[in-house]
């Protein structure tokens, strides 16, 4: 696989793409990459290589003569090959692993044309360029970075690039999905500890928990990427079943005791377990612990839910003034005191995915405004991506942050969000 960047800025690119992995490559001869600088490619006695808009506006554009002749230099060099000319802009596709994999099937010779200024004459792109690509939907100053990116990412499927084809067919995106969560040495780290399954050295046990934890992971960070993605057999079809179930099951509820403190705990273990899998430090620190519980179960605001008489969640409601919230950095929907918060959502294992945290959402607001409150409040860990997108969807409006005082967790900082009845 030959690259050739085109830029104003090689001394930039360089040092990147002759570094660690693809520098080792280029050495052995699997891979050539190429930073060509433009500038050295003009008619123009100053050197130039833009100039101003027609029609005016802000900014130079890059003109069509220095880019096509440094294209026509690298084609003749590089001589016949499988080729494809690659624009570096905001307005191309979004780059990702299907293109990636695509390039590096398809063709042997990438030309990365990085823009700069305003652009580039759009003569160049129509006549030269076979696609254009983006990283995503912002701007950068130059596409010396999505270069780099596409370079590395194309590169590193190159056969012998990398040690093995694992190594990057198990990652995320290659099939569709994020990749499982990764532990090294030492067993226990402040507290947390190696998934057991690990540590057992059952190959097929792990391989069915990692790809369990795929499937896991990207339905809570990436939706859009779980409601896209097709089960490749029928196992991986059981896990997809069981976390999209949206069959309504009967929950009943009731206020919480302290016999039931022992549910309680069960109930939050799992649900930290899978904030834990999926990336987030929340009641990673023996939070919420059996004092917790039994201070909700005083002020009367905790309750359980079952499910034909098993425990499936808990839900606390206060109704007093957090002591943390006036310091929120940011500003509450509503003056004062008169409000309630609800605390400690939490989903069995067994009933997750089958709106449960809705139906205790809404418990909670009712309960709230039957006891003449103007508006809920809540706050969730930055990271609790499925927490917030719940919040969100019932109508919560993100306000701030707040340290918490009163917790015993190494991470306190936690999003405020409040809804207003």
């Amino acid at each position: 696989m030959r690259i050739d960047i085109l830029t104003l800025f090689p001394e930039a690119v360089r040092p990147m793409m002759e570094a660690s992995i693809l520098g080792r490559a280029a050495k052995k001869g699997l891979i050539e990459i190429n930073c060509i600088q433009i500038r050295d490619f003009t008619d123009n006695k100053q050197q130039q290589v833009d100039d101003y808009p027609y029609g005016g506006g802000w900014g130079c554009v890059m003109m069509a003569q220095p880019l096509k002749a440094c294209l026509d230099y690298v084609t003749d060099q590089a001589g016949p090959r499988k080729r494809r000319v690659i624009y570096m802009s905001p307005q191309g596709a979004r780059f990702d692993q299907g293109h990636a994999r695509r390039l590096v099937s398809a063709y042997d010779h990438l030309v990365l044309v990085c823009g700069h200024y305003e652009g580039v004459d759009e003569r160049f792109i129509e006549k030269c360029c076979d696609e254009e690509l983006s990283l995503g939907d912002f701007v950068l100053t130059g596409g010396e970075i999505p270069a780099m990116a596409i370079a590395d990412s194309v590169c590193r499927m190159v056969p012998g690039v990398l040690s093995d084809p694992a190594c990057y067919m198990g990652e995320s995106h290659w099939d569709g999905l994020l990749e499982y969560p990764q532990y090294t040495r030492p067993e226990t780290w402040e507290g947390l500890t190696v998934p057991e399954v690990l540590r057992e050295g059952k190959h097929r046990e792990i391989e069915a928990w990692r790809r369990e934890q795929q499937l896991i992971r990207t339905q809570a960070r990436r939706p859009d990427m779980f409601a896209a993605y097709v089960p490749q057999n029928p196992e991986e079809q059981r896990i997809v079943d069981r976390l999209t179930d949206r069959e309504k099951l009967v929950f009943d509820c009731r206020p919480a005791t302290a016999e039931d403190i022992p549910q309680l705990l069960a109930i939050t273990a799992e649900a930290s377990a899978y904030m834990r899998d999926c990336g987030v430090p929340q009641w990673q620190d023996d939070f919420p612990n059996a004092d917790v519980f039994a201070a909700d179960i005083a002020a009367g605001g905790c309750w359980l839910f079952t499910h034909d008489g098993e425990r499936a969640g808990c839900m606390s409601l206060y109704t007093t003034p957090d002591w943390d919230y006036p310091a929120i950095r940011g500003a509450w929907l509503t003056e004062g005191d008169h409000y309630a918060t609800i605390h400690r959502v939490a989903v069995g294992a067994a009933y997750r995915g089958r709106g449960l945290a809705d139906e205790m959402m809404a418990l909670g607001e009712d309960l709230a405004m039957g006891r003449g409150f103007g508006s809920v409040r809540v706050d969730t860990h930055e990271k609790n991506l499925s927490m917030r997108r719940l919040l969100e969807r019932r109508g919560y409006v993100c306000c701030g942050t707040v340290t918490l005082t009163d917790t015993i967790e190494k991470d306190p900082l936690r999003v405020c969000y409040e809804k207003v009845f």
